[in-house]
């Protein structure tokens, strides 16, 4: 075998210098500076390479952290800090951290219907980030007085991950705050980050990721469903992005309150609106034909996840769930969960996962700092009587999706437990077998010979490329005959 390559690496050879002798626009002999012998090995490489060319595709597990926490209007401060670690659970690190937040400005007439102030988004932010990346004491980031808006911003072998990343939504605007890091500080880069009232997300991937996988198509969408159908207080915000071929949606939802019956049609109502309203502009630089082109609605995704403060109440009286509850019968309490009872009828979320609950309601608890859930008897003076109820979920759709963990953190900064879910999903990355081997087209660009030169030969050589000579030349060895 070794003897036939070789010998049809001479033919090769030998015709590329009768060929190329009198022109040689891309100086492809002079490669080497070391005369003829140096000239063959360069061109016996290339035919090695066309022979040995190939890829492979190998599977890398990917751990997404998902948390949903309605806050309450209130804003974070250095304290919580300790909060913030339990609840995403840094021991068992994962590489993709998706937080979701709700209220994280009082839902007040001037919040809901005045301009977007990004201060507290801006804090949580920085808290985040101090906590995944163990930095406890003066902020990390430095904000960036004019970032520059991507439509389709791609991190693609970045080879500095401290680098300025910008991304923005279909109206133009910036959808992840801008940051600077100092070099060799953050284990974790915010990917994405936006606020609609109180409706927050914010996206921080493992730095190391950045260089791994190619990563692009960061985007993001808000759909506001609260008063009148179309104000901000209730809604959602999503992000959409791409891991190597993968899509991932990333929907962070605040529906509407109430336990009073018919509320639960509200919500589903609200989960539909969500669906419609919900669109990714496509890439401009991806053509409209290609069958890769990003997804444009929520469910045009491999991988869907959706959290937040979904509000859905327990078709029970108060009295009786609170004696469930006080038994630690969460497999009796959820018989009258009404989520589940509405994805079991078909009112909303048909063929979407959720893992099993195995914690205590994460609403409505009397206060901050306090344990106990609000109302009951006896109840307190002016105090809201609400039965408690699992209003902070997270549900998945999409193959390849793995729950590893589902719990609810213990931190008492809201009258909401925040909630947790830790996945593993399978990201496929296709390689070449050899790192170092290109593709001939990149090595041989297409030759196109003077006009006096097309004039002399035929018309068929004159539009070739080196490549296909090589294909020729290989289909007519022995070696390639007998393989037939």
């Amino acid at each position: 075998m070794d003897t036939q390559n070789h010998k049809s690496r001479k033919r090769f050879r030998k015709w590329f210098k009768r060929k190329h002798k009198k022109y040689d626009p891309y100086q492809l002999s002079q490669v080497s500076d070391g005369g003829e012998d140096q000239s063959d090995d360069y061109l016996d490489e290339i035919v090695t390479q066309s022979m040995e060319m190939g890829s492979h595709t190998s599977t890398n597990e990917l751990r997404i952290f998902v948390g949903t926490w309605n806050v309450a209007g209130r804003s974070p401060i250095g304290s919580l800090a300790v909060d913030l670690e339990e609840w995403l659970n840094l021991k068992d690190a994962a590489d993709l951290y998706v937080l979701g937040f709700q209220e994280i400005v009082p839902l007040k007439t001037r919040t809901v219907i005045g301009t977007e102030d990004p201060t507290e988004a801006r804090n949580w932010n920085l808290l985040i980030e101090k906590t995944l990346n163990n930095k406890h004491g003066s902020p990390w980031f430095t904000s960036i007085s004019n970032p520059i808006s991507s439509e389709n911003y791609q991190y693609v072998d970045m080879p500095d991950p401290e680098s300025t990343k910008s991304v923005s939504n279909h109206t133009g605007s910036p959808i992840v705050e801008q940051y600077e890091m100092p070099k060799g500080v953050s284990k974790y880069n915010l990917m994405a980050s936006k606020k609609m009232v109180g409706v927050f997300i914010s996206v921080w991937i493992k730095s190391e990721l950045l260089r791994k996988f190619c990563i692009s198509d960061v985007k993001v969408c808000s759909v506001a469903c609260g008063i009148m159908g179309y104000l901000g207080n209730k809604g959602s915000v999503s992000v959409s992005m791409t891991i190597e071929g993968t899509s991932f949606c990333f929907v962070v939802a605040h529906l509407a309150s109430g336990e009073k019956k018919g509320d639960e049609g509200r919500r589903n109502h609200q989960v539909s609106e969500i669906f419609r309203r919900t669109t990714f502009p496509r890439s401009p630089s991806i053509p409209t034909d290609n069958h890769i082109s990003h997804p444009l609605t929520i469910l045009g995704h491999d991988r869907i996840f959706w959290f937040g403060d979904l509000n859905y109440r327990l078709y029970l009286e108060d009295n009786l769930a609170r004696q469930l509850i006080n038994k630690l019968d969460w497999r009796a309490l959820q018989e009258f969960d009404q989520l589940r009872r509405e994805r079991e009828y078909g009112g909303v979320f048909q063929g979407w996962e959720e893992g099993a609950i195995e914690f205590a309601p994460t609403y409505k608890y009397s206060s901050s700092n306090c344990n106990r859930y609000s109302g009951g008897l006896p109840s307190k003076s002016g105090e809201k009587q609400r039965t408690p109820a699992w209003c902070d979920r997270i549900l998945w759709y999409g193959k390849g999706v793995t729950q590893l963990s589902y719990f609810r953190s213990e931190s008492k900064f809201s009258d909401h437990r925040p909630v947790s879910a830790l996945f593993s999903t399978q990201v496929e990355v296709e390689k070449s077998t050899n790192p170092r081997m290109v593709s001939l087209q990149t090595i041989l660009p297409t030759i196109t010979l003077p006009k006096a030169t097309e004039q002399s030969n035929h018309a068929d050589r004159t539009q070739s490329t080196l490549l296909s000579f090589l294909v020729e030349d290989i289909e007519a060895s022995p070696t390639h005959k007998a393989k037939g």
